[in-house]
Order: structure tokens, then sequence, then C-alpha cells
């Protein structure tokens, strides 16, 4: 699947599942919600302790995921093209001193 049909995809599901009203703030909290939860899906599985009753059953590859799909949504609502933006930005970064 491309980052075209991806967004294309995403923007399918939330019009589906009646999202399409949300705003990009409501995305942009959103979206660190989902990046908190795979934080502590990692230290779950990297055996960092942590708060045994705040622990779910949460697994890294499913909260990546939902970070992709919210992150599209955002992409969506600003009408950015995921894959031009990551052209243009490799661009820039090819051109930086790295240390």
């Amino acid at each position: 699947m491309t980052f075209a049909q991806f967004q294309d995809y995403v923007k399918k599901l939330e019009q589906d599942r009646g999202f399409t009203g949300d705003s990009v703030l409501q995305k942009c909290l959103l979206l660190g919600e989902e990046v908190g939860e795979l934080f502590r899906s990692v230290r779950k599985t990297t055996g960092v302790s942590m708060d045994v009753v705040a622990a779910h059953q949460e697994n890294p590859a499913h909260e990546m995921a939902d970070i992709l799909i919210v992150l599209a949504t955002i992409a969506n609502r600003l009408d950015i093209d995921l894959a031009e933006a990551i052209r243009a930005k490799e661009q820039i970064n090819a051109r930086r001193q790295w240390a």
C-alpha cells in the first residue's frame, strides 16, 4: 500500500466511523494520547517497571498502527500528501550534517 492509498483508506475509514467532523486540534490531541499508549506499551514489553493497576494489554504494533492512522487523518485535514512531505523532508535531511 502506498502512502496515498493509505491516506485514502483512512479517509474512508473516518467517513464509515463518523469522525469527519473532528477538528485538526482534536486529532492532534488524539495523536498525543496514542503516542502515550505506545510508550506505555513499550515500557511494559521491555520490562520497565510501571504501575500494574494502570497497565493494559497494549501491543506496540497496534499502537504504532493507531499513530499512523491518526497522523493520516491530520494530513488529510491539512491537505498534506505524506509521501511528498517525506520526499521533501529527506531532500533537506540529505544536506544536513549529522553528528
